[in-house]
């Protein structure tokens, strides 16, 4: 893919960029090392006062860099708007709180004294140079979600953007040089994949993390265990949305709209599988099929529209595969299943259910990036729980129910990193987000994504 601005509401070339080169890249890898070597010493302080200033110029700069972002990739720029103020809001939350979270841990006085010590502590240490390999579907959220957190710990980052959100990667580099961070602390790096493998097996970079495709992850994990180097990974996610008949339906068929279209149906946490009991399915079918067929498809600009295009239009073209396969195969269309017929240009697609699915559909089992709902009807809540871990991914579920003795088992019972009750999944910089099986490892957010890129140190002094 060339490093390029294209419009994906009109599928016009805005503007290109040259990939760096060998010189270039090298520079920017001597100035990470460098800069690390001396930004590890700054203490909390020093780092949440530039970590809020940047907050302050991001929340100053959201209507411009929103619009930004929905040129490049077409989410609609209320949605932009709003990633962006959750980034700064993200900032302040790790500004103020990075010291608890990496604060020194002492054992007991009796373990102590037990391990022979006179006294002992753990320490949270920076790794390093942090080599951030990001996606376009959230293009602040994706990044800041790893920066706020690694540059509080004292490291480093190189970000190495989906090639179709140049401008909106440089300006993380812009806004993070304009807050005052020391030269090299956050660099963007304007490369292909293809540069991936040598700038993770360049010993000067410690650990990577890694937001994407599956496959991927596999090359980046694939390269970082060769060279023995700590790797966070979020991948794909087909979530199950599990209704039960004790649910507000109403509720529960509203919220489910929103929770499948929200940026455009390209989000890895967005719900995508639909599984209702048999009692309801019906009721909630009905609302569910009338809330989609009423959202406004269009211009991403424009502050009315619900749902603008996909980000590319390769993208699109996945997208109509699987639906069309689950056609071919006997799934039924109750809305959408083609491009919109009020649109003209650009890569949209419009809101769409399919039920009937079976699995010999690849619908069944592979993630659907775009607004298409794939709805199941079941009989009990043994067979919802069985159908919803029908998936080689994990990232998240939601579960729509008032029964305290279903909410027991759902929670016990669902493999993925999160569930949600009657609610959507959401990311909140308090509580830790990642998945199972195909949908990585590692997490982000809260205590524990800080201190995935730190080196835990074990303090022991002699008796």
């Amino acid at each position: 893919m060339p490093i390029a601005t294209v419009n994906p509401a009109s599928g016009e070339t805005l503007k290109t960029f040259d990939a760096l080169g060998a010189e270039e890249i090298e520079q920017r890898l001597a100035t990470a090392h460098a800069a690390f070597r001396q930004y590890r010493l700054t203490g909390f302080d020093e780092r949440a006062r530039l970590l809020n200033r940047a907050a302050d110029l991001l929340e100053q700069d959201a209507p411009d860099i929103a619009r930004t972002m929905t040129t490049e990739m077409g989410k609609p720029v209320a949605a932009a708007r709003a990633e962006a103020l959750k980034c700064a809001k993200s900032m302040r939350w790790y500004a103020e709180r990075a010291p608890e979270l990496l604060a020194d841990e002492h054992p007991s006085d009796a373990d102590v004294k037990d391990s022979g010590a006179s006294r002992a502590h753990v320490r949270y240490r920076p790794l390093g140079v942090v080599l951030a390999v990001m996606p376009w579907n959230f293009p602040l959220w994706q990044v800041v979600r790893f920066a706020a957190p690694a540059l509080m710990a004292g490291n480093v980052g190189l970000l190495k953007h989906a090639s179709n959100v140049p401008q909106t990667a440089l300006y993380l580099e812009d806004l993070f040089s304009r807050a005052g961070f020391p030269t090299g602390c956050f660099q963007t790096l304007l490369v292909g994949s293809g540069a991936i493998e040598d700038i993770l097996r360049d010993p000067r970079v410690a650990a990577a993390t890694l937001t994407g495709s599956e496959p991927a992850g596999r090359a980046v994990a694939a390269v970082a265990g060769d060279e023995v180097k700590h790797t966070v990974l979020e991948l794909g996610g087909s979530d199950p949305y599990i209704v039960m008949p004790s649910a507000d339906i109403e509720r529960a068929a509203r919220t489910a709209v929103t929770a499948r279209v929200q940026n455009n149906g390209q989000s890895c946490i967005a719900a995508k599988r639909f599984i209702v009991h048999e009692d309801v399915y019906d009721a909630f079918a009905a609302r569910f099929t009338a809330g989609m067929r009423d959202l406004t498809v269009g211009d991403p600009l424009d502050e009315s529209t619900d749902v603008g295009p996909l980000a590319t239009e390769q993208g699109r073209a996945d997208l109509e595969e699987l639906v069309e396969d689950a056609l071919r195969r006997g799934a039924t269309a109750l809305c959408g299943g083609q491009r919109p017929a009020e649109v003209e240009g650009g890569w949209f697609y419009a809101p769409t259910i399919l039920a009937d699915i079976t699995a010999a559909m690849r619908i069944h089992h592979e993630e659907t990036f775009g607004p298409v709902a794939t709805l199941y009807r079941v009989t009990d809540l043994d067979e919802a729980v069985a159908l919803a871990n029908d998936t080689p991914f994990g990232l998240s579920s939601n579960v729509w129910t008032e029964d305290a003795a279903e909410v027991d088992r759902f929670e016990r019972d669902l493999e993925a990193g999160g569930v949600f009750f009657n609610g959507m999944t959401a990311s909140h910089p308090a509580l830790p987000f990642g998945g199972v099986k195909r949908s990585g490892y590692g997490r982000e957010l809260s205590g524990h994504g800080i201190r995935e890129f730190c080196n835990i140190t074990t303090v022991w002094h002699s008796a």
